[in-house]
């Protein structure tokens, strides 16, 4: 069977990507970075998006020997400039550390008005071959920001942003319909062709 590593040791990503990637890849084992030998991950200091995804898909590449997946995704908000977009994440200081990050997006958004709430969240997914070649996509998902957590489902923003089209939180829509419309999921299906090609070549 052939091995398709996805870059991460978010478990909730990891979960999400496989979700998304396996019903088109049927004949692909996914497997995490845990899954894999260890090596030094370089940190996530790139500018944008499509930096940091095709750092670590080279890199995972590189060291696993397998085609290789990563993706680099945050919320871009338009009322702070776009921010925290690559620093999503660690916005509050510490990697990871979702509620904090949460809470510090809506202190600084206090002062501003609903009708300005408006953000997307973005996804670059790369694909990267032992060989060295790369592709990157991106993929968006538009919306607004709510004041107050709503839902159980998913990570990181989504209890607080409402997609363009719906009155329900990203982290209150079922799994597969968040799938069809997310940012992620919108950027997979975009590299799905290009997996399919290199897994086949």
């Amino acid at each position: 069977m052939t091995r398709l590593l996805l870059a991460t040791r978010n478990t909730k990503k990891l979960e999400e990507l496989r979700r998304i990637l396996a019903p088109a890849l049927p004949e692909l084992e996914v497997v995490g970075l845990a899954e894999v030998a260890d090596y030094l991950e370089s940190p996530e200091s790139g500018a944008t998006f499509a930096d940091n995804a095709i750092v670590k898909a080279r890199e995972g590449a590189q060291h696993s020997g397998l085609l290789t997946v990563a993706d680099d995704s945050g919320l871009a908000v338009d009322a702070l400039n776009g921010m925290p977009g690559v620093l999503s994440a660690r916005w509050a200081g510490r990697h990871g550390d979702d509620e904090a990050n949460l809470r510090l997006v809506l202190a600084q958004l206090s002062d501003t008005p609903d009708a300005r709430l408006g953000a997307a969240f973005v996804c670059a997914a790369a694909l990267a071959d032992p060989d060295g070649g790369t592709r990157v996509v991106e993929g968006r998902m538009s919306g607004r920001l709510i004041r107050e957590k709503r839902g159980e489902h998913g990570f990181g923003y989504d209890p607080i942003f409402v997609p363009d089209g719906h009155t329900r939180t990203s982290a209150e829509l079922p799994p597969a319909e968040k799938d069809s419309i997310s940012h992620r999921g919108r950027a997979l299906q975009a590299l799905l062709p290009m997996i399919v090609a290199a897994a086949n070549s």
